[in-house]
């Protein structure tokens, strides 16, 4: 797998999509899950903020240094283009004087400590030195292996595993000083649990498409607010489109609300006719354009852009309806059936879906030690309580009528009696059998005891060096005082 350098390199020298589509789809949950947080949950918000952080990452990508760490450059990216759209946006609300609400409902599921990290763990992760930030990010956001992390950062695995635990605790150190009091262990497992949010589907294609597009004309960051309400909803109506052999019923469905949107578009587009109309002949009363307030005039420029893109969406919304009948038409003779994957679209669903259900049986295991005096289970049935309704495994789904259920007896404990929070690089939990990737490598998903998850390779399927290097001896070794 080409690592982020080669990838910026490829797209900087040959602008190859691919290139760029790989870059947006692996950092894409750190500048969106970063964007949700700054915009205080409003995700229409934080969709404009990762749309103007990969136009410019494609605009600036020729002229980033070689030894650029992606992670850190985007975290910092994202932060500045949410503090440009949050002003922007209530500047906006305080003009046509609507109420604002810029926090978002909180999770009633969050625990106390995440409720006081989040609103300051962007602006914490900011203060530290360039090294330790992108040593967390990379760990906790991109969700790299020490080996990794110590690659990417040009030392060794163990220099890694030192640096995110002198980073962890200058964190924690920013925090304390803004009222919050926790431990290193804990900061390490609460944001390793919450950090990334899930992404909307379909969300990383779109952003790959519009970010070269706008990277190529120019757009003006005015212009990409409205990427939102249109653009976004007809790139995620073609990709109902384009499963629609799920069911003739989704056609249907499709078919009408490309039809409400298509009305809506042309009334939108007469009424930004007319305002625009009506600014246009303020600004030729005025005699100079300069006379208008700023205001006014980013106005008048911006309602001309969106003239022009709904004259466009409307072309679009026809060419997709005209799309979705031939798509009925070639259903009407066809059976109904699940959409099939292709081999290896369901493998990376699947490892998702191991990913997601090995965090929830760790998180229960940290919940069981805070009830049990921070004792370990010594089997899966003690966790039955804190996994309900998922006593007996996870049910998934890879399309329509095709389910992915994972058995609590795909997981199996490590360590057992020995685990321990002030270990957090101790192995915690393994998939009870490895698999084959299609590539040809053997791949095994394990958890430690700081909660986090990652997913280890090997060419043979032999993990036992790894595991031994994590094992509660090694672990003891690897902090006693050298």
């Amino acid at each position: 797998m080409s690592d982020d350098r080669q990838l910026l390199r490829r797209f900087a020298e040959e602008r190859s999509e691919a290139a760029f589509g790989e870059l947006v789809t692996r950092h894409l949950p750190l500048v969106y899950s970063t964007a949700i947080r700054q915009a205080g949950g409003d995700e229409h918000l934080a969709k404009d903020v990762a749309q103007l952080v990969f136009t410019d990452l494609a605009r600036k990508a020729p002229g980033l240094s070689e030894n650029i760490i992606l992670a850190g450059w985007l975290h910092r990216a994202t932060i500045f283009a949410a503090r440009q759209t949050l002003r922007g946006d209530r500047r906006r609300r305080e003009r046509e004087q609507q109420a604002v609400i810029m926090n978002a409902v909180q999770s009633e599921s969050e625990s106390a400590d995440w409720q006081q990290i989040r609103p300051l763990l962007d602006e914490a992760l900011d203060r530290l030195g360039k090294a330790d930030r992108d040593a967390l990010l990379l760990r906790f956001f991109e969700q790299q292996s020490f080996s990794q992390i110590g690659a990417n950062l040009g030392g060794s695995e163990d220099a890694a595993r030192k640096r995110i635990t002198r980073a962890l605790e200058k964190l924690r150190t920013i925090l304390q000083k803004h009222g919050v009091t926790t431990t290193v262990a804990a900061l390490s497992t609460v944001v390793s649990a919450n950090a990334i949010q899930t992404v909307p589907v379909g969300l990383a294609s779109v952003l790959t498409n519009t970010s070269l597009a706008a990277a190529a004309t120019g757009t003006t960051f005015t212009l990409l607010k409205i990427m939102t309400a249109t653009q976004l909803k007809l790139g995620l109506g073609a990709l109902v489109v384009a499963g629609a052999t799920t069911a003739i019923v989704i056609q249907h469905q499709m078919q009408s609300r490309l039809l409400a949107e298509n009305q809506s578009l042309h009334q939108q587009l007469a009424q930004l006719q007319n305002d625009n109309n009506d600014l246009s002949n303020r600004l030729a009363d005025a005699g100079d354009a300069k006379k208008l307030t700023d205001d006014q005039f980013n106005e008048l420029l911006r309602l001309r852009g969106e003239v022009g893109r709904l004259r466009n969406q409307a072309g679009q919304v026809q060419k997709l309806q005209n799309d979705n009948q031939e798509l009925q038409a070639q259903l009407a003779n066809a059976p109904t059936q699940p959409a099939q994957l292709a081999p290896e679209d369901q493998y990376q669903l699947h490892q998702m879906h191991m990913t997601t259900a090995m965090k929830q049986v760790a998180l229960a295991i940290r919940i069981y030690e805070g009830d049990n005096n921070m004792q370990a289970p010594t089997n899966l049935d003690q966790l039955a309580r804190y996994l309900e309704p998922n006593t007996n495994g996870f049910s998934y789904t890879y399309t329509v009528g095709n389910p992915d259920f994972i058995g609590m007896d795909n997981f199996e404990l490590m360590n057992v009696g020995s685990v321990n929070i002030n270990l957090p690089l101790m192995l915690m939990i393994r998939e009870r059998t490895p698999r084959r990737n299609p590539n040809g490598e053997w791949e095994r998903i394990y958890a430690f005891a700081d909660g986090s998850v990652q997913t280890i390779n090997s060419d043979d399927g032999n993990f036992d060096v790894y595991e031994r290097q994590h094992s509660a001896a090694a672990e003891t070794s690897n902090q006693s005082p050298q």
